[in-house]
């Protein structure tokens, strides 16, 4: 099982929407040389969904060659067509990534039973380790505790990155499924708290610019001193806010373009952080201690 830091990736570009492969590279260095525990490839945060299936494929299959084996890659392979997920999935295993991340699907709101099916479908269609994300913020759809339950039993679903910031939630999970399933916090202001009550790390967006840091807070949560995990927690609490003042990756795209790891970057629909919110998250930087090469 794989614990502590898990970084939800940016997908670096070129400030004509190109996939930059050298500061791919440069990131994932970086990452390994920093402690980050695992590596999210096109994950929501590296905009999976404006990205071609080619082009997710490729990035995926990048990701596991730049890394070497130096650090768990877990590809990123949610969609909100069942077919489609199985495709990425079969193209993630192909690729030779460790495991999975499969969000559930969004805007068609299925049932939970629609959920069960679909999850099903691509364990059943593909052999890796899968791992459930929920998301409603982001959905519009909400996967029950009895849904994930039902679900936890498949041999190669592992784990569920649980995003509600609910604490509650991630204690009723703790005590019904198998020791051995892993559940990862998805929300960065109450990964601390969730850890402490049992989950087994963090798919993090704040980690993208503060590895070490989350690292040595998720740790020290792991290792149940609540005291240090809040002293390291602390000066991140800024970015933990401030890397969501407009939809994810935005904030947190800028954030990495002023530390001087990638160019000017994104793709529409998105567009780059407003001047009225760069000040927030410059500060927020600051706060954590992070330098900053550009503005």
């Amino acid at each position: 099982m794989i614990q502590g830091s898990l970084v939800a990736l940016v997908t670096p570009m070129l400030s004509d929407g190109r996939v930059d492969d050298v500061a791919l590279k440069r990131l994932i260095d970086w990452h390994v040389e920093q402690g980050t525990d695992a590596i999210i490839s096109v994950g929501t945060t590296g905009e999976s969904a404006t990205l071609d299936e080619n082009e997710h494929c490729t990035t995926i299959a990048r990701t596991v060659e730049l890394a070497a084996g130096r650090i768990p890659i877990i590809a990123g392979t949610g969609a909100n067509s069942t077919k489609e997920a199985i495709t990425l999935t079969r193209c993630a295993r192909q690729a030779g990534a460790d495991a999975c991340l499969l969000v559930t699907p969004y805007y068609n709101k299925p049932t939970q039973q629609g959920l069960y099916q679909h999850f099903m479908a691509v364990a059943e269609a593909v052999d890796i380790d899968q791992i459930l994300y929920n998301v409603p913020g982001r959905t519009a759809v909400d996967m029950l505790p009895d849904t994930i339950i039902q679900l936890s039993v498949a041999p190669n679903i592992i784990g569920v990155k649980e995003a509600t910031g609910d604490i509650q939630r991630i204690i009723e999970l703790r005590q019904r499924v198998d020791e051995k399933f892993a559940i990862y916090s998805g929300d960065d202001a109450t990964a601390r708290q969730a850890i402490l009550q049992g989950a087994n790390g963090d798919i993090s967006v704040t980690a993208n610019v503060a590895p070490t840091a989350m690292h040595a807070m998720c740790q020290a949560a792991l290792s149940g001193d609540a005291a240090k995990a809040a002293e390291l927690d602390a000066p991140l609490s800024g970015l933990h806010q401030a890397l969501f003042a407009e939809s994810n990756p935005i904030p947190v795209k800028y954030a990495l373009y002023a530390m001087g790891l990638i160019d000017q970057g994104i793709r529409l629909p998105l567009t780059w952080l407003s001047a009225d919110a760069q000040p927030d998250v410059l500060q927020a930087l600051h706060q954590a201690d992070i330098n900053v090469a550009a503005s």
